[in-house]
């Protein structure tokens, strides 16, 4: 039996990805499967995952777990356990703590998955930057997670900031101006502008002359042009409200349109640049610097949802394992997904 590891759980909307991991950030088993579509269905699809893990292992012999945490959209309360409103996987209301504890037989930790992400992408970055010892303070984290919607979370010393209902860094639906209507309702929301679905509208599938909107713009397309343009000046914008509004110090940004890649990142950062000449204020931050991108297929959440038995809310420190020696987060990532193993 090998000791001393942590089991996570990303039910997705449209995968779920389970993942043993441990506190050294050494990912022994990743394992993945389309969800399952209401309550009795992600249920089902997240146990057989996690059995399969379990009962595999690293070297084909059933492991021993310290923890065991999930994931997934919606509002999740990890005081009771119970998930709500997750109208992608057709739940409106399930006992996610509840359920999976039945059938794994341990306790299971469970947050959403946004602010599992990011607890995952500050343990990455805590890791790569050298372990903090428990008591001492290190930078807030903002974790901006760019899909069809525009979502965040801000951890601070190990611990996911919540706010109303959780709803601190949540700013996807802050109006900022313009007249697209959001799926919240309300008009002009940030979200609007900077997310997959912000994309989608600013340059239909019919008009696309190529998948990526940075090389069709390179090839002369001039509405993927004025796109990508909306679309970094809005996450541009994003990440200097996570700065001024959540104190954060460093901003990971992940999800699908991270696979964007460079292309991306160097627009966001010109556009930080921009309003870097335009105003002393901003310039003093240094933002274009404290932005960075995490690869696509690095599965942060479950990562995160891994490390959820760690952390107790409103405490200090989780636990932590050895120091990693990696000094960026690309580093860090390449040192928790062993070499050659498929992420995703």
């Amino acid at each position: 039996m090998t000791a001393g590891l942590r089991l996570g759980i990303d039910i997705g909307g449209t995968k779920t990805a389970v993942t043993l991991v441990s506190d050294d950030g050494t990912v022994h088993a990743l394992r993945s499967a389309p969800s399952g579509r209401g309550p009795v269905g992600v249920v089902d699809v997240a146990v057989r995952v996690a059995r399969d893990v379990l009962e595999g292992g690293a070297a084909g012999s059933a492991v021993d777990v310290v923890s065991v945490g999930a994931c997934m959209p919606g509002l999740v309360d990890p005081v009771t356990g119970l998930a709500r409103h997750a109208v992608n996987l057709e739940v409106e209301s399930l006992d996610l703590g509840g359920e999976l504890s039945r059938h794994l037989g341990v306790p299971v930790w469970v947050e959403n998955d946004v602010k599992a992400a990011a607890l995952g992408a500050w343990r990455l970055r805590t890791s790569a930057e050298g372990l903090v010892p428990p008591g001492d303070s290190s930078p807030a984290l903002a974790y901006l997670n760019l899909g069809t919607g525009l979502a965040s979370a801000v951890v601070r010393d190990g611990v996911v900031v919540r706010g109303i209902d959780g709803a601190a860094g949540e700013i996807g639906h802050l109006p900022v101006g313009g007249d697209a209507p959001c799926s919240c309702g309300q008009v002009g929301c940030l979200e609007t502008v900077a997310s997959g679905s912000a994309l989608a509208r600013l340059w239909p599938e019919p008009r696309r002359r190529a998948r990526d909107p940075f090389a069709a713009a390179a090839a002369g397309d001039l509405l993927a042009a004025a796109a990508v343009d909306v679309l970094c000046t809005g996450v541009g914008l994003a990440v200097q409200v996570l700065a001024l509004a959540s104190g954060a110090e460093r901003v990971v940004v992940g999800g699908g349109l991270a696979g964007l890649g460079e292309p991306l990142l160097r627009g966001v950062r010109a556009d930080l640049e921009r309003r870097g000449r335009s105003s002393r204020i901003v310039e003093t931050l240094g933002l274009p610097e404290r932005v960075e991108l995490l690869a696509a297929d690095v599965p942060v959440a479950a990562l995160g949802a891994a490390w959820l038995g760690s952390v107790r809310p409103g405490a200090g420190h989780p636990a932590f394992g050895t120091a990693g020696t990696a000094r960026t987060t690309a580093d860090a990532v390449r040192a928790v997904v062993p070499s050659g193993e498929r992420v995703g």
